[in-house]
């Protein structure tokens, strides 16, 4: 065969026939970038970061931070943390080798109920510590000073929608804490909490239809009967008509 140049690419002249084979220059590079192309397709896919994308492991659907480990921390705090954080809350968490407890700047029987029996009724709905321990201890104590009964009957109409807020959360250590608040108000105002009663029992009434928290509010439920007197049994068996009382 002999050689001979055309614009196209490349001829070859077959002797025997005499015709030209034409071959473009440009079919060599085709197959070469397609080459290219599929190891380029094929190694993305068997990548480590591609791999993660298509077959999620499951501790990032169990834990938000495995996906988004800055999710949280672009959240404005709560009210509570807040107010926590700026010296809102006069007391504060002195960690302990076995337990945790507060100190306060001045005795509690000082620091006035209003507002700061509320703001630690709001901080029972928070998740974090150390707010989970501050609301719960810091209302638990408040209420322990002389004189809280008469400091905390008058502030029950705004308590009451607060601690409501605390018992229909979907957190149950939440609700655990709102319902230990309960009580604890119980045993201090007593029958003057029967008014507000009526608010609070629908929440726990929907409650008891989940096993693990039959036990305690059937307790709870006992402890405000005893606090309230005969007119909060009642008010009770109205909202749980399967109450039994502890007088039966």
């Amino acid at each position: 065969m002999q050689k001979s140049e055309c614009p196209g690419g490349l001829q070859l002249r077959n002797r025997v026939t005499g015709t030209y084979d034409q071959r473009t220059s440009s079919s060599r590079p085709v197959k070469q970038r397609t080459t290219v192309q599929q190891s380029k397709s094929s190694s993305s896919v068997s990548s480590p970061e591609s791999a993660k994308k298509l077959h999620p492991r499951p501790s990032d659907k169990l834990n938000p931070k495995t996906i988004n480990p800055f999710g949280e921390q672009s959240r404005a705090p709560s009210a509570f943390a807040a107010i926590y954080s700026k010296g809102g809350i006069p007391c504060r968490l002195v960690h302990g080798s076995v337990k945790h407890r507060l100190q306060w700047e001045c005795p509690p029987e000082n620091l006035p109920f209003d507002p700061l029996l509320i703001t630690l009724a709001e901080g029972l709905r928070e998740t974090k510590h150390p707010y989970t321990f501050v609301s719960k201890e810091g209302f638990r104590e408040l209420l322990l000073v002389k004189g809280a009964p008469e400091k905390a009957i008058p502030l029950l109409p705004r308590l009451i929608p607060v601690l409501k807020a605390a018992l229909v959360h979907s957190n149950d250590e939440v609700f655990e804490r709102g319902l230990c608040a309960l009580v604890q108000l119980s045993v201090i105002v007593g029958p003057s909490l029967n008014d507000h009663l009526k608010h609070l029992l629908t929440s726990l009434s929907k409650r008891l239809m989940d096993k693990k928290f039959k036990e305690p509010i059937t307790s709870a439920l006992q402890k405000l009967e005893q606090h309230g007197g005969s007119g909060s049994l009642s008010i009770i068996k109205s909202k749980i008509p399967t109450y039994c009382s502890i007088c039966c």
